[in-house]
């Protein structure tokens, strides 16, 4: 019979809370990377010229058709054949996190580029041309009437967007980083395999502490772009 010890999860817990700024850079730079990748593609999706848009969806496909462990094998591995192979570079001095922020950056624009592609499409577009009826510029209608409605309609899917990478990013331990999720393992595994459901309790309290400081947040920023819009 398998024994649990509350007590135990509070002694690994700050060992493991630790490595948290680890994981919260992890997935600040892969947030704002793949949301600027997410933009690019989803202009390229939307904008009229057949090969630019065929290409974007091409990306979009195949990429939310990997799953994140297979992805970060193929960057983790791949990458720096491809390019010791394309020109002559050696990579694989690199540190762990810069290849778990690629290969998760390059999944997170997939998804979220449609999350904004929804968001934009979302929004009438009678607003923009009266917009431009009154004197306004593309760029000025776009950031003064658009931007802000298209926002507000995708911050909701942009909270699920960043919860699921939060949940792929806990992949990167298979490669060895000491993330969260990492240092949980490290733990287990000085613990000769002991313990293991406390440290997994003390990972999951964390992972879900930032879930719910996330979903928290995004809610106040709705509540808040509510009651501006009003």
């Amino acid at each position: 019979m398998v024994s649990y010890n509350p007590v135990y999860v509070l002694d690994f817990l700050p060992q493991i809370i630790a490595a948290l700024p680890l994981t919260l850079w992890i997935m600040l730079l892969t947030v704002g990377g793949g949301s600027l990748l997410g933009l690019v593609l989803t202009w390229a999706e939307l904008s009229g010229d057949k090969s630019l848009s065929a290409i974007a969806r091409g990306y979009i496909f195949i990429l939310r058709c990997t799953p994140p462990i297979v992805l970060l094998f193929m960057v983790f591995y791949g990458l720096p054949e491809f390019l010791n192979w394309w020109l002559g570079l050696n990579v694989n001095g690199w540190p762990r996190g810069v290849f778990v922020i690629l290969a998760m950056t390059l999944l997170f624009a997939a998804s979220i580029s449609q999350v904004f592609k929804s968001a934009y499409t979302g929004v009438p577009k009678g607003q923009l041309e009266a917009g431009l009826s009154i004197g306004l510029t593309d760029f000025q209608a776009f950031r003064r009437i658009i931007l802000p409605q298209a926002f507000r309609l995708a911050l909701p899917n942009m909270t699920t967007a960043i919860l699921n990478l939060l949940k792929d990013t806990a992949l990167a331990y298979t490669i060895g980083l000491a993330d969260v999720m990492g240092t949980a393992n490290l733990l287990l595994g000085r613990s000769l395999g002991n313990y293991s459901l406390e440290i997994y309790t003390a990972a999951a309290l964390i992972y879900w502490g930032l879930a719910l400081m996330l979903s928290i947040g995004s809610q106040f920023l709705e509540q808040y772009l509510d009651t501006a819009k009003r």
